[in-house]
């Protein structure tokens, strides 16, 4: 694997859990201990951080390190907004689904 497409997939993992857990990049910075630009270059594939830095973005998104580099993580756009809806606002929307389903089925 090259160094580039290693820096992508640490990057796209990286957005991906942050947009999963609903973290803006200034909190998942400030917990790594990190600047936002730094943390902007590191999910757009353009800097590769320590191996501190990566242990520590790893806990602060409460996943193993390992997982920041899996190559499958990487999803596209409806992914990643499907996963920052909440299981409350989805039970909701279903709910609400449903009673319109049953209103006009009858």
């Amino acid at each position: 694997m090259k160094e580039k497409e290693l820096k992508g997939i640490l990057g796209k993992n990286i957005k991906y859990f942050r947009l999963h857990r609903q973290l803006p990049q200034a909190e998942l910075a400030e917990k790594a201990n990190i600047s936002v630009t730094f943390l902007s270059n590191i999910e757009r594939g353009n800097n590769y951080p320590q191996a501190g830095t990566i242990c520590k973005i790893a806990s602060v998104l409460g996943v193993n390190v390992w997982e920041l580099f899996k190559g499958e993580r990487a999803s596209d756009d409806s992914n990643v907004i499907n996963d920052r809806i909440s299981e409350d606002y989805r039970k909701h929307i279903n709910s609400a689904l449903e009673t319109v389903y049953k209103k006009y089925k009858a």
